[in-house]
């Protein structure tokens, strides 16, 4: 039975390690839920956020047997923020190289945001190890998505945007991607502190989230980890653009596919959840009124545990649209 925030019960890891990867790379992983149940994969955003607790959630521990783990520097993976050996051809092999580890033989995949364009890339590359995919707010991680992000969404909060862009000197405001990428790779530790902090601020003003305060200490430094890892891909469309996460998704022809999104998503726009559903007949588009990118807000967490359930016990997500 769902929790009153629209998630199934808390449940703790029934194993959990760290995976060597080639490039010197250690990839943190758990497993939950029931040893003998439906496999899923759980891909988390960012790039560089990590895995939580309450992605557990999602899932029935009745029903599921649960995966989750961070990707290349990001969250417990080891080392954090690193981004030598890491892009998402080898996100792509670790996530492989993870399911043989684990004995899976084909998984469901789920991924958010970038986790979603991930989930596609990782899908189309290895349909025999696919069972089924649910795409919350997916990110195309495309031009028109970081100029979005780096820029249009000013217009809505002018006064949050002129603080973000403030952390970069006037001369570099114009191409504030730029900046962030080479401040996260070679800045001074104050400047990379300062970015982070306003980054964070302003990812959560378009999330929709309450402002917080500015994490101190071992805090700060996961921020700027985070910050790195995912300057580093967006610097470079995430080694996809969006023509080829389209691509990736139109491949996943055949297989249970839908597509969650909140309406009122200002990071990832809805936009990007029609044009994907359009490239992949068949598949099912569910928008979660009153929703932004948030996936804990309840009634996407409601919609997202509902899929799931769906899944486990019909093997699908309903009809298209």
């Amino acid at each position: 039975m769902n929790a009153p925030d629209g998630l199934h019960s808390d449940i703790e890891p029934f194993d959990s390690g760290h995976l060597p990867v080639p490039g010197g790379h250690q990839i943190y992983y758990e497993q939950c839920g029931a040893p003998q149940g439906i496999p899923a994969l759980v891909l988390h955003g960012g790039p560089g956020s990590g895995c939580s607790p309450r992605q557990r959630r999602f899932f029935d521990p009745q029903r599921y047997r649960v995966v989750l783990f961070d990707q290349r520097g990001s969250g417990r993976s080891r080392p954090p923020g690193e981004t030598r050996h890491n892009h998402t051809g080898e996100l792509v092999a670790d996530i492989e190289r993870l399911r043989a580890h684990l004995g899976i033989v084909r998984w469901l995949v789920f991924g958010g945001s970038w986790g979603a364009a991930l989930a596609a890339a990782y899908s189309a590359a290895h349909p025999s190890a696919c069972a089924g995919a649910l795409l919350r707010g997916i990110f195309l991680t495309g031009q028109r998505d970081l100029d979005w992000f780096f820029g249009g969404a000013a217009s809505l909060f002018p006064e949050e945007w002129e603080r973000f862009a403030g952390a970069a000197p006037k001369r570099h405001r114009r191409n504030l991607l730029h900046w962030l990428a080479r401040t996260f790779e070679s800045g001074s530790a104050d400047d990379q502190q300062r970015a982070a902090a306003a980054w964070q601020a302003w990812e959560q003003c378009l999330g929709g989230s309450p402002p917080v305060e500015p994490p101190a200490g071992e805090a700060l430094e996961r921020l700027v980890a985070k910050y790195r890892v995912q300057s580093h891909y967006l610097a470079r469309r995430c080694f996809l653009g969006e023509a080829r996460v389209l691509r990736d998704v139109s491949l996943l022809r055949g297989f249970p596919v839908a597509f969650v999104h909140g309406r009122q998503d200002l990071v990832c726009r809805p936009e990007n959840a029609w044009r994907a559903s359009r490239t992949l007949s068949g598949s099912r588009l569910i928008w979660v009124d009153g929703a932004g990118h948030d996936p804990f807000h309840p009634a996407m967490a409601r919609a997202l545990a509902r899929a799931t359930d769906r899944y486990a016990a019909h093997g699908d997500f309903g009809g298209p649209r």
